[in-house]
């Protein structure tokens, strides 16, 4: 295994009191897995995810990455979250080296690194542009070399695609996927959309209402070794997708 949360529990404080996010979720990924949450909206996905970034302290239970205990942010887990974040007035290369500036680790060796994924994921002729200059799909695919250039094991993507329009979210999730799956990364990705969970990932979470606990689990079988866009047209999509809202509690 490599990421193994235990009776995972947390209060935070909101203006109106104390609110109780989890309530003791627990679940198990294998090296290699790409996973998604759903759940209700509020019911403390993201918060789920900054707990195993170390971004989150839990009041109870714990979260480990290769059976040592999450106590804060690691190299080994890197974060994307549902903005791309990009710095208006840096260009491409500036940005997606700025993680790697602030670790310190701006070295030649990891600059070749960057600049192979550009190349291999088509901008590096967008180098040294500005981020206003390149589409909603593209900020997000820096956006995500970003986060790889330092070279983490795991991808946590706290709703990467839901600033974009329908057409260019089904693009970019399939280019994702696709880079995630070519680079061999473990990954789990935060979603409200059960389509968008069902055709990127090998299994998925299902999170009751707040305070969270998993509710159920799918296996998305026979549907793995088949790419998002021809998942979705797969005759065993419907029946997964109908399996997960019947466990959703929207009401």
């Amino acid at each position: 295994m490599i990421i193994e949360l235990r009776d995972a529990a947390m209060t935070y404080q909101s203006p109106d009191g104390e609110v109780e996010a989890l309530a003791g979720v627990s679940f198990v990924m294998e090296e290699g897995e790409f996973c998604s949450i759903v759940g209700p909206s509020g019911c403390g996905k993201s918060t789920l995810l900054g707990a195993i970034a170390g971004l989150e302290k839990l009041d109870r239970g714990s979260v480990q990455v290769d059976g040592q205990t999450v106590t804060g942010p690691s190299p080994r887990i890197g974060l994307m979250p549902q903005r791309d974040q990009l710095f208006e007035w840096r260009n491409i290369w500036d940005n997606v080296t700025l993680g790697l500036t602030v670790q310190g680790r701006n070295t030649p060796e990891r600059q070749k690194h960057v600049r192979e994924l550009l190349e291999r994921y088509d901008l590096a002729d967008f180098a040294h542009k500005l981020p206003c200059q390149l589409s909603g799909g593209m900020r997000q695919r820096c956006a995500l070399i970003r986060t790889l250039a330092t070279e983490p094991r795991i991808l946590l993507l706290d709703e990467p695609f839901s600033a974009l329009d329908y057409q260019t979210r089904l693009s970019v999730s399939s280019d994702i996927y696709r880079i995630i799956r070519e680079q061999g990364k473990t990954a789990l990705l935060v979603t409200h959309d059960i389509s968008e969970a069902i055709s990127m990932s090998d299994r998925v979470f299902v999170l009751s209402r707040r305070p969270a606990v998993v509710k159920a689990t799918f296996d998305m079988g026979e549907l793995r070794a088949l790419p998002p866009l021809e998942r979705r047209d797969s005759p065993a999509f419907s029946g997964y997708f109908n399996l997960i809202w019947k466990e959703l509690d929207l009401q």
